[in-house]
């Protein structure tokens, strides 16, 4: 449970990991960016982060986290950004923070969770600090950051398209989904930049979705795929092997960029027995698909 004390701390703020349920490339912009279309799903699984006001205007992560200097962390920059804007909006700047940070998911996953962070970081401080933005409004802040964050602070199963910044709603079943950690860390501007990255998937249209998912009796039969799924296997060996095992329990897939692997199911004793099968040379996982962000009541 959220705690606060005298709006002077906010501690256990939930930054839940997504699944993208599908994945298709459309096109890739003159800025280099990619034409995406996705449907991301909030899933009961992420890290946790805590905040204590300073006397000062420092803004601190007094975690550390392997890999990831400090100064160049999203909640780092986040903080700083809402910080200089409370400044713009006042002319007095919010006193600073110090941030920890429990780490549970893995880097370089395909799980949002760097993009998770830094959104709980803005809703927080956002509540924390007094500040009094809507939730467009810290969305329009967060996508220069990262393209997810908008999708963690519009807080609920969406169908994105553009960079993944033009979000609506869209219904799924909660689900339980397996998801399974090959073992490798796969960076995602590797796989943007392959040349065999096909670029060309044809739009759909969210009633596609919406009309495959209800023809659906449990999530044997997922809709699209994920277009990067072919590169990241091809690149890292581990992701393609958890692919083709998985997929002897249902449809399974890599989310994002990878590299961990997800199959959904309608109960959680189905996910349990998958979990009892699987290769011990594998991390693997349960959790229970998230109608809605649990720090949505701040906004």
């Amino acid at each position: 449970m959220i705690q606060a004390t005298k709006l002077a701390s906010l501690n256990n703020c939930p930054a839940p990991a997504k699944l993208n349920l599908f994945l298709h490339v459309n096109g890739r912009r003159a800025d280099g960016y990619h034409l995406l279309q996705t449907v991301f799903q909030l899933i009961a699984r992420g890290d946790v982060l805590h905040f204590q006001l300073r006397a000062d205007h420092l803004i601190r992560r007094t975690t550390c986290v392997a890999g990831v200097p400090e100064a160049d962390d999203l909640v780092v920059r986040a903080a700083k950004a809402l910080q200089a804007e409370a400044l713009r909006r006042t002319g007095v700047p919010p006193p600073g923070v110090d941030i920890a940070l429990d780490k549970r998911l893995i880097m370089g996953g395909g799980l949002g969770g760097g993009s998770s962070d830094a959104a709980t970081t803005l809703m927080a401080l956002n509540h924390l600090w007094r500040i009094g933005l809507t939730r467009a409004q810290l969305m329009a802040l967060g996508l220069p950051l990262g393209a997810d964050i908008p999708f963690f602070i519009f807080g609920e199963t969406a169908f994105a398209e553009g960079i993944g910044e033009d979000l609506q709603p869209v219904f799924v079943p909660e689900y339980w989904y397996v998801v399974i950690e090959p073992g490798v860390s796969v960076p995602t501007s590797r796989i943007f930049c392959a040349e065999d990255l096909t670029r060309d998937t044809k739009p759909v249209k969210i009633a596609d979705f919406s009309s495959h998912m209800a023809k659906q009796n449990g999530p044997a039969g997922m809709f699209g795929k994920n277009d990067l799924q072919r590169v990241a296997s091809h690149l890292y060996p581990p992701v393609a092997e958890a692919v083709q095992w998985l997929s002897n329990y249902g449809d399974a897939r890599m989310t994002g960029s990878g590299a961990c692997v997800f199959c959904g199911f309608a109960g959680e004793s189905e996910a349990d027995a998958v979990l009892l099968d699987m290769p011990s040379i594998w991390t693997g996982w349960k959790a229970k698909a998230l109608s809605h962000h649990p720090l949505s009541m701040m906004l």
